[in-house]
């Protein structure tokens, strides 16, 4: 962070605190552990579904795949990716594959309680027994394990680590309105200041993007204004969604929106991200994988383009982590089972991250394989405090996080006030 790093961001988390599956519920599938050697296919191929169509994304599904054909070059990979932004239209084909009995032999998820709506309609197998077999109870963080344990069970393997609550400027365009590119802010209202400034300039403030970019930087103003604790109480239930202090984020919400650019339910994050880099606009809030569409147009961070946290959010980590399942009757399991290896062992972690810009989510991974910036992530990578992201799936099970989704849309397109906003937010959360 720009406290203790200059420019650069810090990621943290050795020790994934905080991040517990409290509010699950449902049963698990304690009789269908991947390790039981049961199960159809006989590994020749392996559909693997994901998201990952484009960009840092799709370089760091390919450096995993050259891996994967390296450990296991009897098996065909089979790319199942579905392009749309934070995996909305992926997830809406996945959800249709598997009510119809015809899933992927494995697809990508975020860790977490995103998991949960398919765990409680059985469509996921345990993959515990895997995590003796290829020794990852030792390869990840304790805390960790524990975070994708539901009710004794672990239905996934993180392949990395990615931080949502990041602010990416450009200090060209802040230093051309009189504003310090190198300014650390204490708090969303100062934050603000600087924002009408240069809205009264005629530049964007804020770039934002299509629905699920507005939900992203919902979670984050709500982290700001309320604090971690309150924040992760939202997800736990001792946090009333109806409090005033819920009022006040909404309310800020609602003011960090209103620096936003009009095209935003046009643009994907990508667009958005590169306003910031074409000095179109002044700050952006998106995950650490933005560092990526930097990079590649050779855009250099403190010089170039800052990163620092949301202003409110300083040493607090909002986390997320993509992750891969083993679906229930899948046509391949054996080459499911060979994916999942690869995806969780050293070698897959480390093409896989050296390429998307994230950090992988074991701890034997060697920091001069990484770039500068993932170096300063993966030395920072225990520091912070820990709350799970609402966007992408590890605070919230699917279904509340699309009712989420929506009242954010609506309240967005003008079509819903505050108290209205607030209310929806809290039914939202009431099942």
């Amino acid at each position: 962070m720009r406290g203790k790093h200059g420019t650069r961001m810090a990621v943290a988390g050795a020790v994934i605190a905080g991040l517990t599956l409290s509010a699950c519920g449902g049963g698990s599938d304690d009789g269908n552990d991947s390790g039981s050697g049961e199960g159809g296919g006989s590994g020749s191929s392996v559909e693997v579904f994901t998201w990952w169509a484009a960009g840092s994304e799709k370089a760091g599904l390919d450096a995993l795949v050259g891996v994967f054909n390296e450990q296991h070059p009897d098996v065909e990979f089979v790319n199942g990716a579905v392009a749309g932004g934070a995996g909305s239209a992926a997830k809406d084909l996945l959800q249709s594959r598997l009510q119809a009995g015809d899933p992927p032999d494995t697809f990508q998820a975020h860790a977490g309680l995103e998991l949960l709506d398919y765990i409680n309609a059985g469509q996921l197998q345990s993959v515990s027994a895997l995590y003796n077999d290829f020794q990852l109870r030792d390869a990840f963080p304790p805390d960790l394990v524990d975070l994708l344990t539901h009710e004794g069970n672990i239905y996934s393997i993180p392949t990395n680590v990615h931080r949502a609550n990041v602010v990416w400027a450009n200090p060209t365009v802040l230093e051309d309105n009189g504003i310090d590119p190198e300014k650390e802010y204490a708090s969303l209202d100062e934050w603000f200041e600087d924002l009408d400034t240069l809205q009264e300039a005629g530049v964007t403030p804020l770039s934002v993007a299509t629905a699920w970019t507005q939900v992203h930087l919902l979670e984050t103003i709500l982290l700001a204004s309320m604090g971690p604790d309150a924040y992760t109480g939202l997800w736990n239930g001792s946090t009333d969604w109806e409090s005033a202090e819920v009022t006040e984020a909404l309310e800020n919400f609602e003011r960090a929106m209103g620096y936003t650019n009009g095209d935003r339910d046009g643009l994907d994050w990508p667009e958005a991200t590169q306003m910031v880099i074409d000095g179109n606009a002044a700050f952006n809030v998106m995950g650490d994988w933005a560092v990526a569409a930097f990079e590649e147009q050779g855009k250099a961070l403190g010089t170039d383009f800052t990163a620092f946290p949301v202003p409110g959010t300083d040493g607090v980590f909002d986390f997320l982590a993509d992750s891969f399942t083993l679906p229930v009757d899948v046509p391949n399991e054996e080459g499911a089972r060979a994916w999942l290896e690869t995806a969780g062992s050293l070698e897959g972690q480390t093409a896989f991250n050296k390429a998307k810009g994230s950090i992988p989510a074991r701890t034997d991974a060697d920091p001069a394989e990484f770039s500068e910036y993932q170096q300063t992530a993966i030395e920072s990578f225990g520091e912070d405090t820990i709350v799970s992201s609402l966007a992408h799936g590890a605070a919230t099970p699917v279904s509340v996080l699309n009712s989420i989704s929506d009242a954010t849309s609506k309240f967005t397109s003008g079509a819903s006030d505050v108290a209205t906003f607030q209310s929806e937010l809290a039914a939202a959360n009431a099942g």
